[in-house]
């Protein structure tokens, strides 16, 4: 059995019979067609909550390379490899005075991952900038493209996510960035956090350096403190249904969805439920952002399961809202 400690945030010490590490396009097509079961499909292991063992084999994202392929007044076109590391590909593009992920840094995980869940902070997500999703049909055993429209981009979700989930190996991304930067302060924090700074007129690394510096003050590092992120996703609840809930608490934030719904910080309803800091053997909420699940050392998925399942009771029991998990569950 291989264990699978080193290679999941949540620092939990699952185990599996078959690891198989993926390096090339070649050799992902070769490797799915000689596998006749289900798998997972592994990249940085930081949204994923692995039970113990893992009963179907896993298939290591290794892919690795940045192309730029297209260049006007305004923009660059670029793809992107699957494997590459997305917080350091930011701070590449950053470099390369490259803007549109900036809001985005110090997100953990690979470019894979990142439509899957469509990822998100402080006003942007990687469906702003996604021209094409590339990779390889494990059913029909070919190579294909999805252009933005068709990947159905929603919050935290895609098609990745859900009809193609563990069908399309994500092999890369094609990403529209801007030359002329499009800068997003007033979501969050930002804006007061560049005061702070003492930075007025800011620049694509300044956003970064001030998101990355919000995130180290809310979030664990999982290089200390086992974590998947956000374990839940921030709730979006019917114009209705939130109408009746804000009679009763008034003082609820709340922000307007394009759609028309209105999405309430998961993290507030679950401090409000009393669960934030609170700790049951080594799994616990954290003290700092009440999203987050940890693992202080020992916790099995079981451990994580079970506290996540006691605050998803007491919210409901509370706001008559029902949390949704954001992290992938393994078994």
């Amino acid at each position: 059995m291989i264990s699978l400690r080193k290679y999941n945030t949540f620092n939990i010490d699952s185990h599996c019979e078959q690891f198989i590490q993926i390096h090339d396009k070649a050799e992902l097509a070769e490797i799915i067609k000689s596998i006749d079961q289900p798998f997972y499909i592994l990249g940085g292991g930081s949204n994923v909550l692995l039970s113990d063992p893992i009963s179907k084999p896993i298939i290591k994202n290794e892919l690795k390379g940045i192309e730029l392929i297209g260049e006007d007044d305004d923009h660059v076109i670029v793809r992107v490899a699957s494997g590459e590391n997305w917080h350091e590909f930011v701070q590449y593009c950053i470099a390369k005075e490259w803007g549109g992920l900036e809001n985005l840094s110090l997100i953990p995980g690979t470019l894979g991952a990142a439509p899957v869940q469509n990822i998100g902070a402080y006003g942007v997500e990687i469906k702003d900038s996604v021209l094409s999703v590339e990779g390889y049909d494990c059913l029909n055993q070919e190579f294909k493209s999805y252009n933005n429209a068709d990947c159905h981009f929603g919050y935290r979700t895609s098609i990745f996510k859900y009809k193609l989930k563990d069908k399309f190996f994500i092999s890369a991304l094609v990403l529209q960035l801007d030359k002329k930067h499009k800068l997003k302060t007033d979501y969050g924090s930002i804006h007061d956090e560049l005061q702070k700074m003492r930075i007025d007129s800011p620049n694509i690394s300044d956003v970064s350096e001030a998101v990355i510096n919000i995130r180290k003050s809310k979030l664990p590092d999982p290089n200390k403190i086992g974590n998947a992120g956000s374990f839940f996703k921030n709730c979006t609840i019917p114009r209705s249904q939130f109408d009746e809930v804000k009679k009763r608490f008034p003082n609820m934030p709340f922000y307007q969805m394009d759609e028309g719904e209105i999405k309430i910080p998961s993290g507030w309803l679950i401090e409000q439920a009393g669960w934030k800091g609170r700790r049951q053997g080594d799994a616990a909420c954290h003290e700092k952002q009440a999203l987050v699940l940890v693992n202080f050392g020992q916790a099995t998925a079981k451990d994580i399961l079970s506290l996540a399942g006691e605050i998803k009771k007491d919210v409901y029991l509370m706001f008559g809202i029902e949390l949704e998990y954001e992290v992938n569950v393994w078994v």
